[in-house]
């Protein structure tokens, strides 16, 4: 088993002692300026988390932020590892498995996608409903690890159903058009085929990218929640009229950047309020 969660988890602690996030954020290319809004508690480089993989990819930061946004206890991921990079798979599990430990509940991804439908471009935002792993990789290969999760677990519904009926509330109540659809693992580093693109809408596909489903698989085997938001950054292979290239993602991330920022301040702030009349609930059912 490559690295130690609990070593990780365990430095994390001492740098923020007492503080415990109910949610946990990871963001993807260009998406890193969602961190700068949390109430920082401590800030902490993945160079100085043991064992902690580090990313070599533009965009990606590689900060760990404790601290509290939209009034809810979180620990922000500003930029995470893909396999392209010649990450072991099994170092991918380090991360979730930290912030699992660290407390969080809830585990909120972003990332950046290229969309299969005119309808969704450049700008717009997809809720993903579920996934297809097409890297033929799993982090959880190998010896199980029986303190986090069983040998064999259900992903039926590994992007949870009531998180997703919340950020569309949200989303409606904001005004703001999110798409809903499903997301589609590719290894790269090269962006796909035209070929491939036609492939995978075949599968059922609304959107690809390189990320994000190797922590929704961690997380499901420690028994997290999921909830995921791609920020469609470009029209996949064939379908648009602009060459692909890592910097137009960057760029275009900044199209949709904002409106997922506002979309997550007000997500956090409602399930906030939701997690605290649970809460009430659940002590008022233990009164005699």
């Amino acid at each position: 088993m490559t690295g130690n969660p609990n070593a990780a988890a365990d430095f994390v602690q001492k740098a923020a002692p007492g503080f415990s996030p109910r949610v946990a954020i990871v963001l993807g290319s260009g998406l890193g300026g969602l961190a700068d809004k949390v109430e920082p508690v401590a800030s902490i480089d993945y160079a100085d988390i043991p064992d902690f993989p580090r990313s070599s990819v533009e965009g990606h930061a590689g900060r760990l932020i404790l601290g509290r946004l939209g009034g809810m206890p979180v620990a922000c991921m500003q930029g995470r590892v893909h396999y392209y990079e010649g990450i072991d798979p099994e170092a991918l599990a380090l991360p979730v498995r930290m912030l699992k430990l660290l407390g969080c509940e809830i585990l909120l991804l972003t990332n950046a996608a290229g969309s299969f439908h005119k309808k969704m471009g450049p700008g717009s935002l997809m809720l993903i409903s579920d996934h297809i792993n097409f890297t033929g990789r799993n982090p959880l290969i190998g010896e199980n690890d029986e303190a986090f999760g069983p040998r064999f677990f259900s992903m039926e519904k590994a992007y949870d159903p009531t998180l997703r009926k919340h950020l569309k509330a949200v989303a409606k109540e904001m005004e703001l058009k999110l798409h809903e659809g499903v997301y589609l693992h590719y290894l790269g580093p090269n962006f796909e085929t035209p070929a491939e693109i036609r492939m995978f809408k075949k599968l059922g596909a609304d959107a690809v990218g390189m990320s994000t489903v190797p922590e929704v698989l961690v997380a499901r085997h420690a028994g997290m929640r999921v909830a995921a938001i791609s920020n469609i950054t470009n029209l996949a292979a064939g379908l648009g009229e602009t060459e692909l290239t890592h910097e137009q993602t960057l760029e275009c991330a900044m199209l949709a950047a904002s409106d997922l920022e506002k979309l997550t301040l007000v997500f956090l702030e409602t399930l906030k309020r939701e997690l605290l009349k649970a809460h009430m609930r659940s002590s008022d059912d233990g009164r005699d």
